[in-house]
């Protein structure tokens, strides 16, 4: 087939579309198999995640760490590399955000803490990539096996530093003392507030503008510098980027760094935004999930951003169909989750040849005419 006589849309719009589409008939399917109404869980789902301002606010909440996540695995896909590391990457980014609130927040204002955390996040996020990027490119190990380690490794160090060092005097549970209100990032609703404008009290914050301000840093990096041609070229053919003169172990290095520190903005959300604390498992899966986000979204930072609101509204969502329709339990939302991820990645490809086939065949009786 020739790529070239297929619209752009139909790649980046109608196969997703319709691969998201068959994902909630089959999970329509199996809610009415369990006795339950599945139009009036897709109204309390939708309602959950957009129809309130509250929901919304969750749901942006939600988004900003699919973005951060997306983002990084798009970046590493982008140069051929499959980082499946973002999950330890995000809790060890966590860390360095939260180093640098116990450090500072008594003495430094929210200005001076924000800019350092940010720093923290990356050269946390990106140091716990660089291991396994500087073990892929100079001593031949696969990164999608050292990641997967990487994220085991980043959980005990974690345990291992709460309960050792970082454990507040004064709480019984396994999380930091509370941070100082310098060092909390400003929540949205209290920014627009005196504004006037109302829109729930939910966690959403700064971190949902920068996340924005990643996916513009990421077109830029990938699509208009001479970095991101190199990563590029190194995604598309590795042989005729060593050709080019390339260094390949070089740039697979920087992109992984790359990756972990979007990766590690995470922590900015979680611990600086809404928990207000270094704590364990505030990763929650979100570097998992950033997989699917990236290969739903096409590796596209628009894309991205898209994918990324609808599963912040099947994270809302699905809470509020639990709490409305009890009979569907939590369990049954995560299974539609999974279908969604299933039919957006695994199985992305299932309609693809058909539908590009038509549009060539089409495009080519429109020639001869």
């Amino acid at each position: 087939m020739n790529q070239a006589k297929v619209p752009v849309w139909v790649n980046i719009a109608l196969i997703p579309l319709l691969n998201i589409t068959l994902a909630f008939v089959i999970s329509g399917l199996v809610i009415y198999a369990i006795g339950q109404n599945p139009i009036e869980a897709a109204g309390y789902m939708i309602y959950g995640a957009f129809g309130y301002s509250e929901g919304i606010g969750y749901t942006l909440y939600y988004a900003t760490n699919f973005i951060f996540t997306g983002l990084a695995v798009c970046v590493a896909f982008k140069a051929g590399l499959f980082n499946i590391g973002g999950e330890g990457q995000a809790y060890i980014g966590g860390l360095g955000v939260g180093l640098v609130c116990l450090a500072l927040d008594h003495t430094m204002p929210f200005i001076v803490i924000a800019p350092l955390a940010i720093i923290g996040a990356a050269v946390f996020g990106a140091a716990w990539a660089y291991v396994p990027a500087y073990l892929q490119a100079r001593r031949g190990s696969h990164i999608v096996i050292t990641t997967i380690m990487f994220n085991f490794i980043a959980s005990s160090l974690m345990v291992y530093l709460m309960v050792n060092w970082l454990k507040g005097t004064q709480n019984m549970s396994l999380n930091s003392r509370t941070f100082e209100h310098s060092a909390w990032m400003p929540y949205l609703h209290t920014l627009l507030s005196p504004l006037g404008i109302d829109i729930g009290d939910s966690p959403v914050n700064l971190s949902f503008f920068w996340a924005l301000l990643c996916c513009f840093g990421v077109w830029l990096l990938v699509w208009h510098t001479r970095w991101g041609y190199q990563l590029r070229t190194l995604g598309t053919n590795p042989t005729a980027a060593k050709y080019a003169g390339i260094d390949t172990a070089k740039v697979t290095i920087w992109v992984m760094m790359v990756s972990g520190a979007l990766a590690g903005f995470v922590g900015l959300n979680e611990i600086m935004g809404v928990n207000h604390s270094l704590l364990l498992n505030f990763a929650a899966g979100y570097g998992f999930t950033g997989i699917a986000v990236a290969l739903m979204g096409r590796n596209h930072p628009i894309g991205i951003f898209l994918a990324a609101i609808l599963f912040g509204a099947l994270y809302q969502g699905g809470a509020e169909v639990s709490f409305d329709m009890p009979q569907i339990t939590p369990d049954i939302v995560v299974v539609v989750q999974g279908l969604v991820i299933l039919f957006s990645g695994a199985l992305e490809h299932m309609f693809k040849d058909r539908i590009e086939g038509f549009f060539i065949r089409r495009a080519a009786a429109a020639q001869e005419k």
